[in-house]
């Protein structure tokens, strides 16, 4: 039988051990990470990015009849001549457009462990919520007979997982034709310019959304510096809130890049900098 003392020590070097466990763990460095903390935060917790949502889908529904109507009307750069008897299409991003990521981007915050690294998983688990209003958008979309396309940047190895996480929700998918096109699948790069082009080839694309200005035009034509590409939402403010949608996206994305040059730096110490030197006080 243990002596008080030997009880004593026992339960302290306990105490020691799990202290040591539990502070090794929150030793992770997620500095970094961190700086997108109130991004995240404001994505999946406040009411007026929900609102937003909500607003920029029901906008976008209320353009549907007026779009068939019109048989000259097409959201597609892409699209060339003779396509007004062509049937209507509707193209749209997947990853925060469709699809929330934002528990993936939560993770990456709380393992301190920026992409790629936990995406291929999060995407196999096929877990993610759709974002606010996109599926009464696109249930009214279908009940109208337009055929929908999920054009996306996923790799072709997400693309079962994405599949079944599009139709668990409930959201319209047509397994007739292949209307998923990811990043990879027939040596397809990020710029979407060539998927667009070959949807607008056999339909009418009526609309566009997405969260990146290369949702809608070529990357080449995106990549600028801050304030250039910022020009270009003035370029074509006849398409926005008629043809082309816009979801905000204060996570990541193309406008990230351009404040580096478009040259992602080599260390997190140098992109901290590089954000700093962007910030008009």
């Amino acid at each position: 039988m243990k002596s008080p003392n030997q009880i004593y020590l026992s339960s302290l070097i306990g105490i020691l051990l799990l202290t040591n466990f539990v502070s090794s763990e929150e030793t992770v460095d997620n500095s970094f990470q961190k700086q997108s903390l109130l991004a995240v935060l404001y994505m999946q917790t406040s009411a007026e990015f929900a609102a937003n949502n909500i607003q920029t889908y029901t906008n976008a529904t209320n353009k549907i009849d007026e779009a068939l109507s019109d048989k000259s009307w097409t959201a597609a750069l892409e699209q060339k001549d003779n396509f007004s008897l062509k049937k209507p299409a509707i193209i749209l991003d997947v990853d925060e457009t469709v699809l929330n990521n934002t528990p993936h981007q939560a993770r990456s915050i709380l393992n301190g462990c920026s992409y790629p690294c936990g995406w291929i998983d999060w995407g196999l688990e096929s877990s993610a919520e759709a974002i606010d209003g996109v599926k009464d958008f696109l249930l009214y979309a279908k009940s109208k007979d337009i055929k929908i396309f999920y054009v996306t940047n996923r790799v072709a190895e997400l693309e079962d997982a994405t599949r079944v996480n599009l139709k668990a929700l409930g959201l319209p998918f047509d397994d007739d034709e292949d209307v998923l096109l990811m990043k990879g699948e027939k040596g397809w790069s990020s710029d979407k310019v060539s998927r667009r082009a070959l949807v607008a080839s056999n339909y009418r694309v009526i609309m566009l959304v997405g969260d990146q200005i290369t949702d809608f035009i070529s990357t080449e034509e995106a990549t600028l510096e801050p304030e250039a590409r910022k020009d270009l939402a003035n370029k074509y403010k006849d398409m926005w809130g008629s043809k082309w949608f816009m979801i905000p996206n204060p996570m990541y994305g193309k406008w990230e890049g351009s404040i580096y040059g478009n040259q992602y730096p080599e260390t997190q110490e140098e992109m901290i900098q590089k954000r700093l030197e962007a910030l008009k006080p």
